[in-house]
């Protein structure tokens, strides 16, 4: 992965994409404990959620999703609906409702690291093959 942008990463993010104010609250996995003393920052390991943030919202314009698989996306994670919720909303399985904010999590995350998607590609292994 050449961008390094996985599922987890993207899906943790999209929360601040759609809601701003979230990214007060999200806890940073680099920071030390509160509870921990204070020392020495080394400011080229720190942490890059900014960076993150910056770059999954705009790949949230830019990204090739469909109309489905955006509204699934943003009612899951944005909205945290279930998935059986957003189905029944668009009249269709939770599993048809699942999968497309599957796609259009991993849409964005190809897109974010300059690759091209494609659909089904967990099941690949190394060499690319199924």
């Amino acid at each position: 992965m050449a961008g390094g942008y996985n599922r987890a990463l993207v899906e943790r993010t999209l929360i601040a994409v759609f809601d701003p104010d979230a990214a007060y609250g999200m806890k940073n996995d680099l920071a030390p404990d509160a509870d921990m003393p204070k020392g020495f920052v080394d400011k080229k390991k720190g942490s890059s959620f900014l960076v993150h943030l910056a770059d999954v919202r705009r790949g949230w314009f830019t990204a090739d999703l469909t109309d489905d698989e955006r509204r699934s996306v943003f009612l899951r994670h944005g909205l945290d609906w279930p998935y059986e919720e957003i189905g029944d909303l668009y009249g269709v399985h939770k599993s048809t409702a699942q999968r497309r904010a599957e796609r259009g999590v991993g849409k964005l995350a190809a897109h974010l690291n300059g690759e091209r998607y494609i659909d089904g590609y967990d099941d690949l292994d190394e060499e690319g093959e199924q």
